[in-house]
């Protein structure tokens, strides 16, 4: 699709048309964008079933993930502070392996047992997860500096 709608096919036309074309180029690359990542997919197709996930008002978890959580977060500090690229490697990986199953685990809860409350939950977790990635980066790179 992307190359049928990508905007050079339509450079010989009016302005316009140009803009239409643009926006549907847009439009695609969304939508791949979408479908690429497991968690915006997640999100997507629960949106389909009108389940709102309340991702940003629902914190409820686990006490269990929780703890994990927490956990994970001060690994992370105790590597920065110290300076440890290897411990921060570490992490990552580790984590990377448990988001990989949390996302198996939701195609699941989605696709086969049709379970969307436990899959809104998912999608809540993988959402902890991607931050703590996200501070996973931003701890290599204040050790980079």
């Amino acid at each position: 699709m992307q190359a049928q709608v990508h905007p050079d096919k339509s450079a010989h036309l009016p302005d316009a048309e140009q803009r239409l074309a643009m926006q549907r180029a847009t439009l695609v690359n969304e939508a791949y964008q979408t479908l690429r990542n497991p968690l915006r997919r997640a999100r997507y197709l629960l949106s389909l079933r009108g389940v709102d996930i309340q991702e940003e008002n629902n914190t409820v978890m686990p006490l269990e993930f929780l703890t994990a959580q927490m956990e994970w977060h001060e690994a992370v500090a105790e590597a920065q502070q110290a300076h440890d690229i290897a411990a921060l490697t570490r992490i990552e990986a580790r984590l990377q392996r448990e988001t990989h199953e949390l996302e198996a685990q939701l195609a699941v809860k989605i696709d086969t047992e049709k379970n969307y409350a436990a899959a809104a939950e998912s999608v809540r977790k993988l959402r902890f997860m991607e931050r703590l990635a996200e501070e996973i980066h931003a701890a290599y790179d204040e050790i980079d500096e």
